[in-house]
């Protein structure tokens, strides 16, 4: 790449950093104007328009209708406001001091799947952890649900969100209480990492009562927000950050009122043309309505296992897991191997999940233990950390 190329892509770069500061994730008209533009000319657009109004519009005529021109002339003034605090340079460095990077879609680390996101794509993301956020999100499943969430609930999101993380597959949510929480707490004690989305700054790890979670999360996995530091989590934002989420490879449901947050993740995830999984509860449970209608309306398959979740998500030949049946004893021993939960299973457990007899059930355990693949401690079979390597 020649120098002119990489001082181009060099600019490029720096003012999406900036655009993730002048402009909201809904901000549609924002949108289009960096689609027409590009996010440096945008960028030169708006800047501009504060000293020129006159000829800001004129310099879009040639691109748009009158209407558009309109929309994007009347929008300046909130993007204007914010130009002093879109310093790219100090954007970063503020971001460095809590540990935090940014990504833009000039990166490799850009995670591809918000690409579907279409103008709606974030112009970056600032990310803390460890992990390497595109390929997290390569493979990945959203599990979101209610934020009061009753005990089965939990319950199926921890048993859900387990079983994806033990196929190799990155477990996506908000952070939140209630059943966001229980699917990173699954998920981290399985063997990928997981990621969780806030709609505020990465330095503010939200909620406060979560620290401690979203800590746990950072260290093999990551945080990230489409907005910088020192940006407050308002509602808008969480309801703008819902479609990062929808991006992963499926989306699962697990408890929500026919009024939630958790829907308008759904919505999302329809619209980029997401297979959606909900979790049917009892027909008594108001936190349970929002997933009865969506599989009513037919939006939704019912789901009650992550091998279900994960068929939604695409062709299964793909799992790492599924890929090892070379090592096993037979497809008894295979089956018994994918049907021990994350937290262990009893022996029943085991051959209803796997559709084995219970004789064979047992047998295949036997066999697992024998080749150091699974071991049962209490009643209770576990697979050995090891047997996927």
């Amino acid at each position: 790449m020649s120098g002119l190329d990489d001082a181009s892509r060099g600019d490029e770069r720096a003012a999406l950093v900036a655009w993730s500061a002048i402009a909201e994730g809904s901000d549609e008209v924002a949108s289009w104007l960096v689609e027409e533009l590009g996010a440096s000319g945008a960028l030169a657009w708006v800047r501009n328009a504060s000293a020129d109004p006159v000829a800001a519009t004129m310099r879009l005529a040639p691109l748009a209708q009158p209407a558009a021109i309109d929309k994007a002339v009347s929008a300046a003034e909130a993007w204007i406001a914010r130009l002093d605090e879109a310093d790219p340079g100090l954007l970063v460095r503020r971001a460095a001091a809590v540990g935090a990077r940014v990504v833009t879609r000039e990166d490799d680390e850009w995670p591809r799947c918000l690409d579907d996101l279409g103008s709606r794509a974030p112009y970056a993301l600032w990310v803390r952890g460890n992990g390497s956020l595109g390929a997290l999100l390569e493979r990945s499943i959203a599990v979101v649900g209610s934020r009061a969430s009753s005990a089965y609930g939990e319950h199926a999101a921890a048993e859900i969100s387990g079983g994806v993380s033990d196929r190799g597959w990155c477990v996506v949510s908000g952070g939140a209480y209630g059943i966001d929480a229980a699917a990173h707490r699954a998920a981290l004690t399985g063997p990928t990492p997981t990621v969780a989305v806030m709609a505020g700054g990465v330095d503010r790890l939200y909620p406060a009562g979560h620290t401690d979670l979203l800590r746990a999360v950072m260290e093999r996995g990551a945080v990230f927000s489409e907005v910088p530091v020192g940006f407050a989590p308002h509602r808008s934002r969480f309801l703008a950050r819902n479609r990062l989420i929808a991006a992963a490879a499926a989306t699962c449901v697990v408890e929500a009122a026919l009024r939630s947050g958790a829907l308008n993740t759904v919505n999302h995830a329809v619209e980029l043309g997401r297979a959606v999984g909900a979790v049917p509860g009892p027909v008594t449970s108001v936190s349970s309505q929002g997933c009865h209608r969506l599989i009513r309306d037919g939006v939704a398959v019912l789901v009650t296992d992550a091998g279900q979740v994960l068929e939604l998500a695409g062709p299964i030949a793909a799992d790492p897991v599924k890929a090892i049946g070379a090592g096993f004893g037979g497809p008894a021993q295979r089956a018994a191997f994918d049907a021990i939960a994350a937290r262990g299973s009893r022996a029943d457990e085991v051959a209803r999940g796997a559709g084995l007899g219970i004789g064979e059930a047992l047998a295949a355990l036997a066999g697992l233990e024998l080749e150091g693949k699974a071991q049962q401690k209490g009643g209770m079979w576990r697979r050995v950390n090891n047997a996927t390597n």
